[in-house]
Order: C-alpha cells, then sequence, then structure tokens
C-alpha cells in the first residue's frame, strides 16, 4: 500500500498519476488524510495523558514516603480519571488506524512515470518485437488437437477428475513439462537466484502482504475451514520469506526462485479464445523474485527483463516485450513489462510471462525494511516476474515446432527430455 507520509507530502501528485488507470482517488485520498489528522491528534492526547500519568506516579510514591496520605490518595483519584481518558484516547486511536489501513487497500499502486494512461490491453505500448513467426504447413493444428493425437494432455480426463481447467500430462507430455521446469530452474540458479521450495498454500497475511488481498479475492481458492489461500503464484510465499524483516545494511540484492503449481479461480471463461492450455485453474510456473535497494531497482527490473528474454531465445519462439499502460497494470504494481509468444497455428499472441516492479508498495505491507546508513529503516523495493509460466511456452512448443509427422523438441532441452521429438 501506500507510504503515509508520501500522501502527506504528494497528495496532488498521487491523485494525478493514478489518473493513468482511469480511476479519481481524491475522495478516498481526502477521507485519509482527515482520518490521519485525527488519529495524529488523538495519538498526541494519549501520549500527554500517558506522560502525565508517570508524572503523577511518581508524585504519588513521594507523597506516601512523606506521609502525605490524602494528597496521594487525591492524586490517585486523578489517576483513575486520566486511565478512564486514555483507554478512551486508544480505543478512538486503534479505530482510526483500522479505518485509515482499510482506505489504503483500496488504492492501487501509483504507475512509474514510464507508464503511459490507457484504458486496457489496446493501450499498451510495444516495447521490442523478437523473431519471426514459424512458417508451418498447410495441414497446421492448434495444441489442443496436437495433445490429443500424440497423447499428450488429457483434458477430459481432467474434467473427470475434478473440473475444466485441470489438464492431466501424460507421457511425453509430462516429460516435456517437466523439461521445462528443470530448464527454467537452472537457468535462474546460473542467473544468481536461490531456490526455495515452498508451501502451496498462504494464510491471510501473506496474501494481503503481497496484494493479493484484498484486491484479488475472488480469484483465489479459499479453505474455510483452516483459513488459508491456495497460492495463484510462488511470488505470494517467496515475498513472505522477508515479512517483518530488517536487513541489517544497505548492501543487499536479494534473488529467489521457486517452482509451484498455481491456483486461479478466474479461469472460468469459455470460448475458442481460451481453449486447450491457453487458461487454466492449475497451471505451473518458475518465477523470479527480487528484494532491492531503491538505488537497484532499475537495474533489476533491466536483469529480470534480459533473463526472459534468454529464456524465449534458447527456445527459439517468436516473442515481443509490451509495457502495460495504466489501465492494465496490475494494482499492485508500479510498472509491468508483458512477453507474448506468438502462435503461429493460432494466429494470435499468447502472454508467458511479466515482470513487475512494485516498488514500496508491497514492502510497505510487508513491514520489509533495511537499516540505511542513517541508521534508520527504510523500505525496500520487490520485484517478481515469471520465468516461465509453463502452459503456453508448452502451446507455442507444440504449435510452432510442429512438422506434417510429429513435433519437433528445441535443441536446449534436448539433456531435459532424452527424446527430440514427439511423433
Amino acid at each position: 500500500m501506500l507510504e503515509m507520509t508520501k500522501i502527506r507530502a504528494e497528495r496532488d501528485e498521487i491523485i494525478t498519476a493514478l489518473k493513468k488507470r482511469n480511476i479519481d482517488v481524491t475522495e478516498t485520498i481526502d477521507a485519509i488524510i482527515e482520518k490521519d489528522q485525527q488519529w495524529r491528534a488523538a495519538k498526541t492526547s494519549m501520549e500527554s495523558i500517558a506522560s502525565e500519568l508517570n508524572k503523577i506516579a511518581k508524585e504519588i510514591g513521594e507523597f506516601f514516603k512523606t506521609g502525605k496520605t490524602a494528597e496521594a490518595e487525591a492524586a490517585k483519584a486523578k489517576t483513575a480519571d486520566l486511565k478512564q481518558d486514555e483507554q478512551q484516547l486508544k480505543t478512538q486511536v486503534d479505530t482510526l488506524e483500522n479505518d485509515i489501513t482499510q482506505l489504503l487497500y483500496q488504492i492501487p499502486n501509483v504507475p512509474n512515470t514510464l507508464v503511459v494512461a490507457g484504458k486496457n490491453e489496446e493501450d499498451n505500448e510495444t516495447i521490442e518485437v523478437v523473431g519471426e513467426p514459424a512458417v508451418l504447413h498447410n495441414k497446421a493444428v492448434p495444441h489442443w488437437e496436437l495433445t490429443k493425437k500424440f497423447d499428450l494432455i488429457d483434458f477430459e480426463l481432467g474434467v473427470k477428475i475434478t473440473g475444466a481447467g485441470f489438464p492431466v500430462y501424460r507421457g511425453k507430455g509430462a516429460k516435456l513439462q517437466r523439461a521445462l521446469i528443470q530448464f527454467f530452474l537452472d537457468e535462474a540458479e546460473k542467473a544468481g537466484y536461490e531456490e526455495f521450495i515452498v508451501p502451496h498454500v498462504v494464510n491471510e497475511a501473506s496474501a494481503y502482504g503481497t496484494g493479493q488481498l484484498p484486491d484479488k479475492e475472488g480469484q483465489m481458492y479459499y479453505m474455510p475451514v483452516d483459513e488459508l489461500y491456495m497460492i495463484p503464484t510462488s511470488e505470494v510465499p517467496l515475498t513472505n520469506v522477508y515479512r517483518d524483516v530488517v536487513l541489517p545494511d544497505e548492501n543487499f540484492s536479494i534473488k529467489m526462485t521457486s517452482y509451484t503449481p498455481c491456483f486461479r479461480r478466474e479461469a472460468g471463461s469459455y470460448g475458442a479464445h481460451v481453449r486447450g492450455l491457453n487458461r487454466l485453474h492449475q497451471f505451473d510456473k518458475v518465477e523470479i523474485v527480487r528484494i532491492e535497494h531503491p538505488k537497484n531497482t532499475d537495474r533489476a527490473l533491466t536483469e529480470m527483463v534480459n533473463h526472459v528474454k534468454g529464456l524465449l531465445e534458447k527456445l527459439g519462439l517468436h516473442y515481443r516485450i509490451l509495457r502495460l499502460c495504466g489501465g492494465d497494470t496490475g494494482f499492485a504494481s508500479a510498472m509491468t513489462y508483458d512477453f507474448e509468444v506468438f502462435s503461429a497455428a493460432q494466429e494470435k499472441w499468447l502472454e508467458v510471462s511479466s515482470c513487475s516492479r512494485f516498488d514500496t508498495f508491497q514492502a510497505n505491507r510487508l513491514k520489509l525494511r533495511f537499516k540505511g546508513s542513517d541508521k534508520k529503516n527504510h523500505l525496500a523495493h520487490t520485484l517478481n516476474g515469471s520465468a516461465l509460466a509453463l502452459p503456453r511456452i508448452m502451446a507455442s512448443i507444440m504449435e510452432n515446432y510442429q512438422t506434417l509427422d510429429g513435433i519437433e523438441i528445441p535443441e536446449v532441452l534436448h539433456k531435459y527430455t532424452g527424446f527430440t521429438r514427439i511423433d
């Protein structure tokens, strides 16, 4: 969430910047500022009473020492009244603090200056296009036909076992999926990311920490008996490794990676555009997460973007990079680059990765700080990216590498799959 100090100091700038997202937060911001003024006044009064109580407590001790019992009893009576006032102020302070927090949860991150205003994906900026579309034979088919022909993924069996959006991978389809996961993890390790195996469910505090709650509550699978959420991405548990942590100095650059299945309820739309692997409720992903000093955030995001570019180029896929406009940028993100791979069989672009910077937005919720050279605590910056999400990469490889009698496997994966083609 946004920092209260920035809201006080940069009210107009924040309101203007958030108009890039096609929202007007003036009313909410002003309500926060008003409640913050009330909170500070009540807190000052409460602290003043606490100071007075300490002073009286010392006086009472002196009265009893000198035999001034009447004066001591009078002071004790005054103390009782002050304690009642203090408790009322504490209730007011706590209520106002909760009200401010709930209002802050409603405001998305402020877009970076590079982010343009826009309503939706139609207004995103194309930053780079790499490669050329695959040239396919005239009998080329989309991946959902290839998976059936070569017995790689069984969508109907997934419906039987669980429901739509939960495919069953089998045979060489399962091995290709596993090969991609291992390839992505190995490449992340080469780039300096430490691998984690994390829980696939998180508590409410973790989901609030990274901004999934309350913004994406309807998209998450919730287990009410245990009050736990299934993760939509390993970004959530990875970033929460550093919740409530104060890093000891300014010399840090933390790089983490993890493979997990991911679970998202919002995948339940239907139609040709979501057939096969295009949109799932459960899918695999390798995530990269970074915790950085604010001065390093620009460099870190560039490195993450270049890392994803390297993966796609090693897989030999034609892709483009988009910088999302304000209206298409996620709630917690300050700036996001999307990667899309072109499916020659479907004749459309498929999103396979997002790399985002969150600046202090997540860290403020997480209370993730570092000790500066000024000996004060400062909020760190967080970033994350998909490196990569598996379903559309699988779809793209099958479609773009298909031949008349099989599917070629990208050379970089041969040592992982143990086979060079599917036929």
